[in-house]
């Protein structure tokens, strides 16, 4: 929820949405004002679907239900839930929680830790594998190989087009890149001081197949066509977000309509933000 506002039910009715008032003080303003990966989340908690489908892969990835023990997850469960996550969901809410833009590294750290890489993107061993390995199961995958084919067919650079990349292609490059999460093929940010992004692999162990490694890495890390249709969302999500807020609002007060079932899953939502 908003950090640093009060909360209060205005109203409710058996079987209806619940307006909640947040921070009602005219003049006052969020701590998290500027912090676009929390004011994307809070925008999630706020839509009734796209919080259910939050919790279900918070659930999947980070609680009981998707832990055998210490250290372990059921990878499966937890990527099956990111991808319906991404399908089901309003794509100006995921994709404002997959490409917020951050300015300093806590902002970018919760970004870096938002979809559980710890069960969805790198796996127990210290090194990352070679990216031919998941690269080889994607192309032998059903599910992934056509999502692997749209990324490259809407994201890599096209040398013949007005500006180097595909036509029309930032919008649907973002929506095939998000098709990833999930997937073999599984893409986040490395760290919290860049917004660089790409599999949890490595082409150090590739053999005489290096170059065709470097090719795929590349499609992440070193391509203006994904960088570029980021820096696009993110330059458009303020108005983005606006969009998902109650009209029933004044310049000193906001108003948000929140499931009432959906409360106590909010709050135990509240440490992700």
């Amino acid at each position: 929820m908003l950090s640093g506002a009060y909360l209060r039910v205005l109203n409710e009715r058996p079987g209806q949405a619940v307006l909640w008032s947040l921070g009602c003080q005219r003049g006052s303003a969020s701590s998290t004002e500027g912090n676009r990966c929390v004011e994307a989340a809070e925008a999630c908690t706020a839509d009734e679907q796209c919080q259910q489908l939050r919790s279900e892969y918070v659930a999947q990835c980070l609680g009981r239900a998707g832990w055998r023990g210490p250290g372990s997850c059921v990878r499966s469960r937890c990527r099956r839930a990111l991808r319906r996550f991404f399908a089901r969901g309003p794509p100006a809410l995921t994709h404002a929680l997959l490409f917020c833009g951050c300015e300093g590294p806590a902002c970018a750290e919760r970004r870096r830790q938002t979809f559980a890489p710890a069960c969805a993107f790198s796996g127990p061993q210290l090194a990352p594998p070679s990216c031919l390995k998941p690269l080889d199961r994607c192309e032998r995958s059903r599910r992934c190989r056509p999502r692997l084919f749209a990324f490259q067919a809407s994201c890599a650079p096209a040398p013949g087009s007005r500006d180097g990349c595909p036509e029309e292609g930032g919008p649907r490059c973002l929506r095939a890149y998000a098709g990833l999460v999930g997937t073999v093929v599984t893409p986040n940010y490395l760290d919290n001081v860049s917004a660089r992004v790409a599999p949890w692999c490595g082409c150090e162990a590739s053999g005489n197949r290096r170059e065709e490694c470097e090719a795929f890495r590349k499609l992440f890390t070193r391509n203006p066509c994904l960088d570029g249709a980021i820096q696009a969302f993110d330059s458009s999500q303020p108005s983005v977000l606006q969009d998902q807020w109650n009209p029933y609002q004044n310049a000193g007060c906001c108003f948000l309509w929140v499931s009432s079932m959906s409360i106590l899953t909010a709050l135990a939502l509240q440490a992700l933000l």
